[in-house]
């Protein structure tokens, strides 16, 4: 019969600190950790898209192992569990460090939204205090008659977007055209580009652009 085995027991200060040289004490229990090793298998497992048995075939181990550890039925070794990880692929570290607890912000109210600009042009910037973006998405507004200025833009990387309402006049390089509701655009943003309100009425557009430019 196996005993369920507590997986929160403390962890030694020093190894904390030093966890990159967990690969050294392949003997370690895992159960000496200060965190819930099944709980947190299950959650990376589940972030990753993986199920019990696609991450038990990556792994080179039985998938009844895998629901064994996520029940805390079992408690393996560091070995083990670099095994299991390798799978995913994750470092032990990053599976020590990973807070579940804090991951970042994925749902927005709208009064939640970064704004930037000024009365003729605004943008509204979602999840703009995300560590590390790799995107900017946002909610556009130009007044009838705004634009983005005399100059031209030009930035690394690349943009698009789909225009909710009203009407845009925008130039990339030397081609100029008027797009209306359900249009669409994409471009390199290193070409010279500007955009321009000519209607009577706001204009909103939904855009995206990476690497992020806010």
């Amino acid at each position: 019969m196996i005993n369920k085995i507590d997986t929160r027991l403390k962890l030694p200060r020093y190894f904390v600190q030093f966890r990159p040289q967990v690969c050294r004490i392949l003997n370690t229990p895992v159960s000496e950790l200060a965190i819930d090793v099944g709980a947190q298998l299950r959650a990376v497992r589940t972030l990753y898209g993986l199920s019990q048995r696609e991450l038990a075939k990556r792994a080179g181990v039985t998938n009844g192992l895998i629901s064994l550890i996520e029940q805390n039925r079992v408690s393996p070794s560091v070995s083990s569990l670099k095994k299991v990880l390798d799978g995913i692929p994750m470092a032990l570290s990053e599976f020590f460090t990973l807070d579940f607890s804090r991951t970042p912000q994925v749902f927005f109210r709208s009064d939640e939204l970064t704004v930037m600009g000024d009365r003729s042009v605004t943008f509204r910037l979602v999840a703009g205090r995300r560590p590390n973006r790799a995107m900017s998405l946002l909610h556009e507004h130009y007044a009838p008659g705004a634009d983005t200025g005399a100059d031209m833009i030009r930035h690394e990387g690349e943009e698009g977007g789909v225009i909710v309402s009203g009407t845009i006049e925008l130039t990339v390089g030397a081609e100029t055209r008027q797009l209306g509701p359900g249009d669409a655009y994409y471009f390199t943003s290193a070409i010279p580009h500007r955009f321009r309100n000519p209607g009577s009425e706001p204009c909103e557009i939904i855009s995206a652009s990476t690497p992020p430019t806010f």
